[in-house]
């Protein structure tokens, strides 16, 4: 496998260089140390353990705090010049800018903590200490007990930070933080009964923890009383919107831009599914008249076809018995390097992810490289039927290929293993969300073009209504924030022109308006890898092979497409 080049090669080569790129990749693990000072909730869930203990409470002396490390760090970068690195650091150089300058956005433009409660919620981290193994439970039960300590003041920061809160994001928080009670009223306390502590010890633990309890009851209290004037919409507005899409997607391309590409990619699509629905009306139709609407004709074709699915016990065997054949056919296409030696364990969902069936990678994080790679498969069991059948036509027999294709392999499993290739750090933990799903989507369509399902015509409509999810995200998720369109506008676009189940598109509704700009990290990466490797190819001319390009773009580690660009194109 093409493992990423490390920090100490360089491209111009000579000694001073080799120094240089030492100096720099020194400095890098200098940044690391400090970041997980800074944020030790970030380190605890990435595998670093030296700061467990610390709760940092969220006050303006923290947000100075903030300021000060983005700033000295930003001065420090500026001691390297970016052009004497390797290909490898001047990425890295590059992701750790854009972070620091996106703190400081975040903090002097954004002030979300001003207007989204459910920013202020300790849960997470205290349930991640309690259940993952990584030490000893009594050890990991003492740093839960001293991170205790700062929960009244934590909250107290939070109340005095909430200005004209956004009423969606309101009810967020307060479902989110009465959610994670249970991890301090029951976890806790069970956890605690299973040690060897003093009789004292366990009743001064859980005395912190009901203190802690009652701080976040309060909270949620509190919240629940606010009666704010002048509530902030949920809408981000087009300003913001356009710099947030700059600093957590990282693409070559303006915010609009991507934009107005969806909306030509959704006019293309709507034309190839209407052309192939017409081709097929026969053979599922016969002579029945064929509708003039076209998006009435598509609708009923993919009807039709949704039918064929697996049973609901058979859904994880269906998406297990499918991997083989994914890794059998890239072999005989020659699309790519598959490692034999980092198998997928695909297991049932855990328990503790249940809720929403279909499909998950879990990947162990950085400081673990050597871990299962698990593809979690939710379970069927005692849905009632209709509900069960619905979500099966949804995952067809050919939408479960695809969304094999997609999370699994030559999808997001694959991308993650080579990833896991790279020795550095920063690639790992500033991953670029967009290369990773445009990655997933791109590889969806790179198989069917080598022939994966046949050519056949049904496969081929049905990757373009899967397809037709990542372009609407965009679409949407622009519309809402930037464009104001509305909750009716919304659910028509979604069930309308992008085919999904009403269920579907209301459960998109409420993820749009609570969060802005990921929904836009599908369409911006796999737009942006596709038009790289025209670029590419171009280039190369006959010397092109797509086995290379797809290696050598994965050899970058889950960095954003447009520094993968530069690098490949120069």
């Amino acid at each position: 496998m093409i493992a990423c080049n490390n920090g100490n090669s360089s491209q111009g080569g000579g000694k001073a260089d080799s120094a240089f790129n030492n100096a720099f990749t020194a400095y890098t693990q200098h940044f690391i140390d400090q970041l997980w000072k800074e944020n030790p909730d970030w380190a605890t869930n990435v595998g670093y353990h030296k700061y467990d203990s610390v709760l940092i409470v969220p006050d303006s002396a923290a947000q100075q705090a903030s300021l000060a490390f983005a700033q000295q760090h930003l001065d420090s970068l500026k001691s390297y010049e970016l052009s004497k690195l390797s290909d490898a650091n001047q990425i890295d150089y590059q992701l750790i800018e854009n972070y620091l300058k996106s703190v400081q956005w975040s903090i002097k433009e954004q002030k979300h903590n001003e207007w989204d409660p459910s920013t202020f919620n300790v849960s997470q981290t205290f349930a991640f200490i309690l259940n993952e193994n990584y030490e000893p439970l009594e050890s990991r039960l003492r740093s839960f007990s001293a991170r205790l300590g700062n929960v009244p003041a934590y909250y107290e920061a939070a109340k005095k930070q909430i200005k004209d809160p956004v009423p969606e994001l309101t009810s967020l928080a307060v479902d989110q933080n009465n959610g994670g009670l249970s991890v301090f009223e029951k976890d806790f306390v069970d956890s605690l009964q299973k040690t060897s502590f003093s009789a004292d010890e366990k009743k001064n633990m859980i005395a912190r923890a009901q203190t802690a309890t009652k701080a976040i009851k309060d909270y949620a209290t509190w919240l629940k009383a606010l009666k704010p004037a002048h509530p902030r919409s949920f809408r981000l507005g087009q300003p913001l919107y356009d710099q947030k899409f700059n600093f957590d997607i990282q693409s070559s391309y303006t915010a609009s831009q991507i934009f107005d590409s969806a909306m030509a990619r959704k006019a293309y699509v709507h034309k190839e599914m209407a052309r192939i629905s017409r081709e097929l009306w026969p053979k599922y139709f016969g002579s029945q008249p064929i509708p003039s609407d076209s998006l009435e004709l598509i609708g009923r074709m993919i009807d039709t076809l949704s039918v064929k699915h697996v049973k609901p016990e058979e859904f994880q065997a269906a998406i297990e018995k499918q991997l083989p054949t994914l890794i059998a056919f890239i072999k005989e296409k020659d699309l790519l390097y598959i490692d034999p030696k980092k198998p997928l364990v695909v297991r049932k969902e855990p328990a503790y992810m249940a809720g929403v069936a279909g499909a998950s990678i879990s990947a162990p994080g950085p400081y673990d490289k050597g871990g299962n790679t698990y593809y979690n498969v939710g379970s069927l069991e005692g849905w009632p039927k209709d509900k069960a059948e619905s979500y099966l036509r949804e995952y067809n027999q050919y939408i479960l290929q695809i969304l094999d294709i997609h999370e699994a392999i030559p999808g997001h499993y694959t991308q993650l293993v080579y990833a896991n290739q790279s020795p550095s750090l920063i690639k790992s933990l500033m991953s670029n969300g967009a290369m990773i799903e445009g990655w997933a989507v791109y590889t969806e369509q790179m198989m069917l073009e080598n022939g994966y399902g046949n050519n056949e015509p049904e496969m081929w409509l049905m990757w373009y209504k899967w397809n037709l999810r990542a372009v609407c995200n965009t679409i949407l998720d622009y519309s809402v924030h930037a464009k104001n369109m509305s909750r009716e506008e919304a659910i028509h676009l979604l069930t309308k022109e992008a085919f999904q189940q009403q269920a579907e598109a209301e459960g998109k509704w409420k993820r749009v308006s609570v969060t802005s700009v990921q929904l836009t990290s599908y369409y911006t990466g796999y737009k942006e890898i596709i038009d790289l490797r025209e670029a590419y190819k171009k280039k190369m001319g006959k010397d092109y092979s797509l086995k290379t390009f797809n290696e050598k773009f994965l050899s970058y580690g889950s960095a954003p497409v447009k520094y993968i660009r530069q690098l490949m194109l120069k």
